[in-house]
C-alpha cells in the first residue's frame, strides 16, 4: 500500500492497482498517485489517469502529487500525453498544482528535463501560465509546497 506513514484518518485509499496507488486527502484538496512498479504500459497509465480524471471532476481538488520514484524506465509518449492532454483537461476542472517526485537516478532526471523542453511548446502559453509545477524530494515537501 502507498506510503503507509501517510495513511491516517485524513488520507483515504481511493485506488490500488498492481501499478499505482491513489490516496486522497479531501479536506486539503490533494490527490497522491504513487507508482509502485518500474514501468507502466501507456494504456494502463491512461486508465489510471482516467480514474483520476473522474475523481477530480467530481471532487474539489487543486493539488496533485505524482510520486514516480519507483520508475526505472522512461516513456516519452506517456509523458507527452500526461503533460499536454491530461494536465490541460484537469486545469479546466480546477487542478492547477502539480508536485512531482522523480527517481534519484540522474539519467532519469535528465531525460525528464530534456523531454519537458520538447513538450512545453505543445502546451499553449496561457495553460502553462496557470499551472504551478514543482519537483520535490519527499511527500512531505510536496504537501507543504
Amino acid at each position: 500500500m502507498a506510503n503507509a506513514t501517510l495513511i491516517s484518518t485524513d488520507w483515504k485509499l481511493h485506488l490500488e492497482t498492481s501499478y499505482a496507488c491513489v490516496l486522497v486527502h479531501a479536506d486539503q484538496g490533494i490527490l497522491l498517485c504513487e507508482v509502485t512498479r518500474e514501468y507502466i504500459p501507456i494504456e494502463t497509465f491512461k486508465a489510471i489517469f482516467g480514474e483520476l480524471s473522474h475523481l477530480i471532476k467530481t471532487g474539489s481538488f487543486h493539488k496533485f502529487i505524482f510520486d514516480k520514484r519507483a520508475l526505472t524506465a522512461f516513456h516519452q509518449p506517456s509523458m507527452e500525453w500526461y503533460y499536454v492532454n491530461w494536465k490541460t483537461e484537469m486545469l479546466q476542472a480546477g487542478l492547477y498544482q502539480h508536485r512531482k517526485l522523480l527517481p534519484k537516478a540522474e539519467w532519469f532526471r535528465k531525460t525528464v528535463e530534456i523531454a519537458r523542453k520538447s513538450i512545453q511548446p505543445k502546451l499553449p502559453t496561457e495553460i502553462q501560465a496557470q499551472l504551478d509545477i514543482k519537483y520535490c524530494e519527499s511527500i512531505h515537501e510536496a504537501i507543504a509546497q
